[in-house]
């Protein structure tokens, strides 16, 4: 059962693909992929992973990262760390979850930090003291 983001992507990358003049023939061979596949993904029936969109996006000639946001693994944002989410996206030598560990600590980092410059230009709470005279 495709998701809708999956159904967004194939029609993306297929107008990416006409805009190109590839057929999809010739598209699957500069990508790598068969022919078959690639026409599955057009129609949302699969969702490829990451190295695969990273090498339609390089046969296409357009960043891997705006495939990642229109599949769904990227959020689209201002440029937060964007080259390295795709970095570790299109590792090959780490595997789908390992990958989503990686993010999820990098993100948790994000939120962290966020939190902290917040409470430090809001007025939050004040860092201990670590000097002993009141006692």
């Amino acid at each position: 059962m495709a998701s809708l983001n999956v159904g967004s992507l194939g029609e993306y990358i297929r107008e990416q693909r006409r805009n190109a003049q590839y057929s999809l023939r010739q598209l699957a061979e500069a990508a790598g992929v068969s022919n078959p596949y690639l026409s599955q993904i057009e129609r949302g029936l699969r969702k490829p992973s990451a190295e695969i969109l990273q090498q339609i996006a390089k046969a296409l000639r357009i960043s891997a990262e705006t495939l990642y946001v229109q599949a769904g693994i990227l959020e689209e944002r201002r440029g937060e760390g964007l080259e390295l989410r795709a970095s570790i996206l299109a590792d090959p030598l780490i595997n789908e979850q390992q990958k989503q560990a990686l993010l999820a600590v990098y993100d948790a980092f994000l939120k962290e930090n966020a939190a902290s410059a917040s409470g430090a230009t809001t007025g939050g709470p004040a860092t201990p003291n670590t000097h002993r005279e009141d006692r």
